[in-house]
């Protein structure tokens, strides 16, 4: 089966996106939690392309991984509902195996459920709750807008899904494969999509990229956060990671946990890739000097306002690679050039580790527009 050696060793990349989904289920965990107690409820953790369980040099793989997460932590031992499926029954058989040799596997008060079904031809039971859902697909097959928007219609729900990059740009120009690209983007996107493809061949990543976060956000998804990955060889683009929510708090996280998860930064902003490179390659989407660039946006969008630190953060940083303490650097590099004024100023804040604070709630108040 095409990308059966994807499993034979754990990659860096892998290791990383595993990483991301292992942080983001207990930070999601810890904010449901409390609102399914009070509702008596359950929540959930869906993988619907899961894989054999162990990588061909034993390294464990992320359905492995949540379980054990689950397992160490006595609300989700208690409250956690988990599938993993997968069209390969090989996979499926290997994976059940991997789940029952997991010490502690039977504390959990509900018990894994495996399933074997090809997605788009077959239809999941889903779990009525809360529920995070992790899509790794080995190319498009099965994924689609309508899927990813069903799965997070529901308070609670999140979705991180593996955007193949590679195949979706080979499959844009493949007639053979049109029914899937144009479930992936919508119809009338993917048209749009290609035709200005076949102008801005230069431009091509970014187009792809912006075209599929601009559908899922059509569908009233808030909330789009892409994460990039290299190729560890050849420094070519393979996959983004992808995370959509109708929730600011669980994009919020998400961004802290795919910031420190950066190979890079640049005046303190994070690339939002990984890149296995010995020197680091300008990003496509990189700024040249971002933190600069956001004071200016600062000082254009808030002209004439006095607001505090976090509305600023709020309203500003979705859809943006800034995250919260690059916005406390902007406002501060900009009261000390004197373009804006804090309440209270400079010398009346706490210090952390000799350094000025620049709290949540200090007021900000911007000079008019010239």
């Amino acid at each position: 089966m095409a990308g059966d050696s994807f499993f034979d060793e754990q990659t860096e990349q892998s290791l990383i996106k595993a990483r991301i989904v292992e942080k983001y289920l207990p930070a999601w965990a810890k904010v449901i939690i409390p609102h399914a107690k009070k509702g008596g409820s359950q929540i959930a953790y869906i993988d619907l392309f899961a894989g054999p369980g162990r990588y061909g040099n034993g390294s464990k793989s992320t359905p492995i991984k949540v379980l054990e997460t689950a397992i160490a932590d006595p609300d989700m031992r208690n409250m956690l509902k988990t599938l993993f499926n997968d069209a390969n029954s090989q996979y499926t058989n290997s994976l059940q195996s991997a789940i029952n040799a997991i010490p502690g596997i039977q504390t959990l008060k509900y018990q894994p459920i495996v399933t074997n079904l090809e997605i788009g031809k077959n239809t999941i039971e889903l779990f009525d709750v809360p529920t995070l859902f992790f899509l790794d697909p080995f190319g498009y097959k099965g994924l689609s807008l309508q899927l990813i928007n069903s799965f997070v219609k529901n308070w609670g729900c999140d979705c991180l899904f593996f955007f193949n990059y590679n195949r979706i740009s080979m499959g844009l120009g493949n007639t053979a494969v049109e029914e899937h690209i144009n479930g992936l983007f919508g119809k009338t996107r993917a048209d749009e999509l290609r035709n200005k493809l076949k102008n801005n061949s230069n431009d091509r990543e970014n187009l792809i990229v912006t075209y599929i976060c601009e559908s899922l956000k059509e569908m009233d998804i808030k909330y789009v956060r892409n994460f990039r990955f290299k190729h560890e060889k050849n420094q070519r683009t393979s996959h983004h990671l992808i995370f959509v929510s109708k929730n600011f708090k669980g994009y919020n996280i998400i961004k802290d946990i795919m910031a420190k998860e950066s190979s890079d930064q640049n005046q303190g902003v994070p690339s939002f890739e990984y890149n296995p490179a010995k020197y680091i390659q300008r990003s496509l989407f990189e700024i040249p000097n971002p933190l600069d660039e956001l004071e200016q946006m600062l000082l254009d969008q808030f002209a004439g306002q006095t607001i505090t630190m976090i509305e600023i953060y709020l309203q500003h940083n979705v859809g943006k690679a800034y995250i919260k303490k690059n916005y406390k650097s902007a406002l501060k590099n900009l009261e000390f050039q004197g373009k804006i004024t804090a309440e209270p100023p400079a010398n009346q804040r706490p210090t952390n580790k000799g350094e000025i604070t620049f709290g949540d709630a200090v007021r900000v108040t911007f000079p008019p527009k010239q």
